[in-house]
């Protein structure tokens, strides 16, 4: 079997989003999903866990507002390492926020909410991996029931921050075509599929439960653009590997631009991927 082109061992880096109002939305990340920052201009900022960098954003003021029919971002997803973690996010989030949902997703406990330019955010904990439900053939089954809110917050830690482990976990997009999307990241990339629910995908590097869903829920029909995702990242385990995976893609034709650290694609509604290293 020839071997995927995005390893099992990759993750999703950072991501990017453009901004309008750059003071606003960084005191959202700090504040109420407990980001920290790590640098800060008066046009970009980045905040992180710990050392690792998570999330950079970038004033536009003159970027346009997402249409009603772009593609995008569903949700960044923000992955902590507890039920406590967890716990103190509800907390925050009740005491200067406002909760868009919660759920139970069988393999995972989710909090949804949306920063304060429409941008959707998820700020999750994993249950172990043996007790993520499977299919007859291996796949990772994703569910959704109702969170139990209340025992949840009586788990918070009470921390303000997000804990130094905290990765993004996923990214969710919402695309134009499913079969596109999934000519693309499972076809071309070699991603693999492990859920597949009505109008969603939900694929993976390995044997995670999913780094990427993509879904048509909402009609979108024109490609990404304005305010809202500007890229995201897949990281690799070194160089070598950066320079098999843009060779192979090269291979099947697709297009690569050279970036500082790596190089960046292009999926089929305009969302840029960036590849680097750790």
């Amino acid at each position: 079997m020839t071997p995927s082109i995005v390893p099992d061992h990759a993750r999703i880096g950072r991501t990017s989003l453009t901004v309008s109002d750059l003071d606003e939305v960084v005191a959202f990340y700090r504040d109420v999903v407990g980001l920290a920052v790590q640098s800060r201009t008066e046009s970009e900022a980045t905040l992180g866990a710990g050392e690792m960098p998570l999330l950079v954003l970038t004033r536009d003021e003159d970027a346009p507002p997402r249409t009603s029919d772009q593609t995008g971002l569903f949700h960044n997803a923000f992955l902590v390492p507890s039920r406590a973690a967890l716990g103190a996010a509800l907390e925050r989030i009740r005491d200067r926020w406002e909760l868009d949902g919660a759920s139970d997703h069988y393999v995972s406990e989710a909090l949804y909410l949306s920063d304060p330019e429409g941008n959707g955010v998820e700020i999750y904990a994993d249950r172990s991996r043996e007790e993520w439900p499977r299919t007859a053939d291996g796949r990772v089954r994703i569910g959704t029931i109702p969170l139990d809110l209340s025992t949840l917050a009586s788990r918070s830690d009470g921390s303000e921050e997000v804990p130094p482990e905290t990765t993004t976990g996923h990214v969710h997009l919402e695309v134009s075509s499913l079969a596109a999307a999934r000519t693309f990241y499972v076809d071309t990339l070699g991603l693999r599929l492990q859920t597949e629910l009505s109008n969603a995908l939900f694929v993976a590097a390995g044997d995670y439960h999913h780094h990427l869903g993509l879904n048509t829920w909402n009609g979108r029909s024109t490609p990404v653009g304005g305010r809202g995702l500007a890229w995201f990242e897949v990281v690799v385990a070194d160089a070598e590997t950066l320079s098999t995976v843009r060779r192979r893609l090269a291979d099947d034709g697709v297009s690569t631009a050279d970036r500082e650290t790596g190089f960046a694609v292009v999926d089929p509604d305009g969302i840029t991927i960036r590849f680097t290293v750790e």
